[in-house]
């Protein structure tokens, strides 16, 4: 069945390409889906499938292939939503939505999945499981698409999933997989600094919201340097620090924004409980008021060991040209919502190389001008189809 599966893989290499660029010149945000959506019901119609949709708290799709013989159910899963962020780059379907752009791959995940579940379809017969297939909506955007999926109930009977991430590090034939916690979780906060205005000459009158905000900004880095393991991983930073006021006057409130990555939950407790604290510090010192709101969404993604041997040694073994590569990746401290299906279902995700041919330095992915090598869909398609395979047997 394998060599089978591979060779209609090959054959459809050009429509994963053609699909991808559709939605790539038809991107939609996070939670606003509905027509990537019903392009993708759309191409299930009349194959004999069961399509579940608006599965979660959006447009997510679920489709359930039951092979010919009983044994264990799997999930793949692939995310289909956009960026708010104007394309730059000089493509042919570059988007034609105005702000709004797949800047993350999220076209290619699309495309290569459609068409390795539709020739699993054509094989199922031959599976001795059930696979389901996940089109995910609203990846991008806390609280995201995969937990409301996961709450539903729909993936209850999934004992493994898998996933593939194209990322820009290494060109399309290069696999990478780490195992343990691999990708970061995110917390993010909001706090506002309320103080007391007044005049730039009479600082004593007054209570400076922007000293206040500005000793914040200073104190909240050493959570990293000081309050941390030095083996552990945690980032914090503030990206938005609002004080627009006038040069000669104290300014009696600002607002910060801020992200903050980890690798475990046991230092995600300890960065959230130092934020309140010094919050409460900066209160204290400066005889101001503070709010903080302090979100905690994706968590850490940690890759089951077991499964992830299962994806290297059948892809080390795979002998597909496509897949000239297979190697560990370092930890990384992005963050994704697979991290919520890993949380229940025991799993892998791994990454596809996809640098665009002749780029030494390629744009990363979230930047406007991020594009992939399209020879990286069929290094996708083949290398979850191996995975499928060697899980059931199939070889």
């Amino acid at each position: 069945m394998r060599i089978q599966l591979m060779k209609m893989l090959e054959e459809r290499k050009e429509e994963m390409i053609q699909i991808r660029r559709y939605l790539h010149e038809h991107p939609e945000l996070s939670f606003k889906e509905e027509k990537t959506a019903q392009y993708i019901v759309d191409f299930y119609k009349g194959k004999d499938v069961e399509i579940q949709t608006n599965i979660g708290n959006g447009y997510g799709i679920v489709v359930t292939i039951k092979g010919g013989k009983p044994g264990k159910t799997i999930a793949l899963r692939a995310d289909f939503d956009a960026l708010p962020i104007l394309e730059e780059t000089d493509l042919p379907f570059k988007s034609e939505t105005e702000g709004v752009m797949h800047a993350c791959g999220h076209d290619g995940h699309t495309a290569y999945l459609l068409v390795l579940a539709d020739c699993l379809i054509q094989l199922k017969d031959a599976l001795p499981g059930t696979i389901k297939i996940i089109h995910q909506h609203a990846e991008e955007v806390p609280p995201g698409g995969a937990k409301s999926i996961v709450e539903s109930g729909v993936l209850d009977d999934v004992e493994n999933i898998f996933g593939i991430h194209l990322l820009p590090i290494n060109p399309a034939g290069y696999v990478g997989y780490h195992s343990g916690y691999s990708f970061a979780g995110r917390s993010f906060f909001k706090l506002e600094i309320q103080g007391t205005g007044g005049h730039g000459s009479s600082p004593h009158l007054a209570n400076d919201s922007i000293v206040a905000g500005a000793h914040f900004v200073t104190a909240i880095q050493t959570v990293v340097s000081r309050r941390l393991n030095p083996f552990d991983m945690g980032v914090i930073t503030i990206g938005s620090f609002d004080g627009k006021g006038t040069f000669n006057v104290i300014k009696d409130k600002v607002v910060l924004e801020g992200d903050i990555r980890y690798m475990t939950p046991e230092v995600q407790k300890i960065i959230e409980s130092e934020v309140h604290r010094i919050a409460k510090g900066v209160e204290v010192e400066f005889g101001v008021q503070c709010e903080l709101s302090y979100t905690s969404d994706y968590p850490p993604l940690y890759n089951d060991p077991e499964m992830t041997e299962l994806v290297k040694e059948s892809l080390e073994k795979a002998n597909e040209p496509e897949i000239q590569h297979v190697s560990e990746y370092p930890m990384m401290s992005p963050s994704d919502d697979f991290a919520y299906y890993l949380t229940k279902i025991s799993g892998c995700y791994f990454y596809i190389g996809c640098t665009p041919k002749g780029v030494e330095k390629p744009y990363f992915n979230h930047h406007p001008k991020f594009d992939i090598d399209e020879d990286a869909l069929i290094v996708a398609a083949k290398s979850v189809g191996t995975i499928v395979c060697s899980y059931y047997g199939l070889e």
